[in-house]
Order: C-alpha cells, then structure tokens, then sequence
C-alpha cells in the first residue's frame, strides 16, 4: 500500500508538470541559485596562478551586436573569439561538510574553486585553436564585470555600446508576446552595468555597435591595436571562416550574421521615450533621446 501511495503521489506531480503552462523567464539573464550563506569568518583563498593571465572580455548588453564583433575577432588569425560560454553559471559545490575544510588546506575556497576551473575552460578552449589571445563575448559577463575583473586581475575589457532604444525595440521585435516593462527593466540592468564599469575601468577600450557596422575598418584597426595584434583585412569578411553553430543561448543566430556580411545598425526610434533613468545612461554615452537636442556624432573613444 506504501508503494502504490508513493506512484499515485509522484503520478500526480507528473500530470501537473504537463498540464502547467510553461514558465517564462528572460532568455539574457539566466536565472540564479540560491546563494548559501557563508559564515562571519569564512576563509578566503589567495589568487591561485592562471594558466591565462589577460584574457579578453567584451561587455555589452543583448542585442547589442556583440556576435558580429566576435566573429570578426574570430577571423584574426591570433585570436579565437567561441560561442557565448556562460562562465558565470559554472559552479562548484562542496557536498560534504569536510570538504571546504580540506579545499582550505590547499588554500582554496568555493569562489577560487569556480575562477580555476573557468581559467582551465578558457586555457583548453584556447589550446585547441592554436591561437594565442582569448576573447569570452557572454553579454550576461556584464552583470558580473567586477568578480571577472578580482578572477583576472589583468584581464582587458571592451565595452561594446548601443543606443538602449535600439535594444528595446530588438528585444520587443523578437519575443511573442513581449513584457515591455520587463525589457525595459532588463535593458537597464544591463545598462547600470556597462555604464559602471566604463566609469570603474579606464583601461577598458569602448565601441559603439553603430560605428562598428558604419566604419568596420576602423573600428577592429583601433580595437587590434588596444588587443596588441596586426590588423588583417581577412577580419571584414568574416563569411569565409567557421564560427561554430549559430543558435540560441550561444549568441545571435539570425539571418543578418549568417549572411557573412557587416550590415547597417537599424537606428533607434527617434520618437520613443525612455525611462528617466535610461535616458540619462544614453546621453553619457552620447547619443539623443527624446526632448533633448540631436548632438553631433561623437564616440565615448573621444571623452
């Protein structure tokens, strides 16, 4: 009888899982785990040594163009550019109450376990390109540039800039059935992000997505010269290297990037109003918003 009341209960969750409309969440934020409390004297682990020292993170929001630009990296003969590696939802959980005890004796702890495991994830996917400079392209990477920055202390940073009209109007385009104050939440997330670390990082060398698509000569000149490689002109006509799978989750997978081609950034709505708050991130980073008037083409390079 206890067997056949354990099959009708878990008969029953089964039904209500199929019958249950399907849970919608943001496909650029993926969700987080519950993050277990640690201890008022938990020990911290020292840096361990890595096995790359400057890897290359490119910062952005969704829909920001950020695929185009890997796969013009990805054309360099010096420098592999992969997929959307998600680093940030790799974990490491210690299972055993002993276990952070014995990690400590090799002077690691939970958040030094997951930075050498990304490094070794970074280090093969290198190692099986046979190129030399590594650039991760996760727009997610944004919402945790400062964790990123205490893994690798010499890591390099591009800050790839769009106008956050235009990512509205691409996230609404490209969803069903659109929440629009939850894009226009999740665009600002990513914008309080980006915009923080140009202020945090004067290191970082900073783009826009539109003079990436108007002038791709030289915009990757610029960007080779930041990377410390040669520029080649092999990077423009990106159509002729393999890149991997295009599909969702792992970057854009529309027709424009499998064209092969560089193609015109669709500008935003110059009618559309934004939030307060978005209004103000756009016009630090120089473009127009509604009610204000249309400055001259400037690039954040140039402040």
């Amino acid at each position: 009888m206890s067997a056949i009341a354990r099959g009708l209960k878990r008969r029953g969750r089964l039904m209500a899982q199929a019958v249950s409309p399907p849970r919608r969440t943001l496909d650029a934020i993926p969700t987080q785990r519950p993050a277990r409390p640690e201890p008022a004297d938990a020990y911290v682990a020292p840096r361990a040594p890595r096995l790359v020292e400057s890897p290359v993170f490119v910062l952005s929001s969704v829909r920001s163009g950020s695929t185009l630009l890997r796969v013009l990296l990805n054309s360099h003969s010096r420098i592999r550019a992969p997929h959307e590696m998600h680093l940030r939802t790799v974990h490491v959980r210690m299972s055993r109450e002993f276990t952070a005890d014995a990690m400590k004796e090799l002077a690691l702890d939970r958040e030094e376990l997951e930075h050498v495991l990304w490094d070794r994830v970074l280090h093969l996917e290198l190692s099986r390109s046979g190129k030399d400079l590594i650039v991760d392209k996760t727009p997610p990477n944004t919402l945790i540039w400062p964790r990123l920055q205490r893994c690798w202390p010499e890591a390099r940073f591009v800050l790839l800039l769009r106008h956050p009209g235009a990512v509205i109007q691409s996230l609404t385009s490209r969803r069903a059935d659109p929440d629009h104050e939850a894009i226009r939440a999740e665009v600002l997330d990513y914008a309080e992000k980006l915009e923080e670390a140009r202020l945090k990082l004067p290191g970082a060398h900073v783009i826009t997505y539109e003079d990436l698509t108007a002038e791709p000569e030289r915009i990757t000149r610029e960007l080779c010269a930041y990377l410390g490689v040669p520029w080649e002109s092999g990077m423009l006509d990106y159509g002729k290297q393999d890149h991997g799978t295009f599909r969702p989750k792992l970057g854009d997978w529309s027709k424009e990037i499998r064209s092969g081609r560089i193609q015109a950034a669709r500008q935003a709505d110059p009618a559309a109003a934004l939030p307060p708050r978005l209004a103000g991130i756009a016009k630090a980073w120089g473009y127009p918003v509604q009610g204000t008037p249309t400055p001259p083409p400037a690039s954040p390079l140039s402040r």
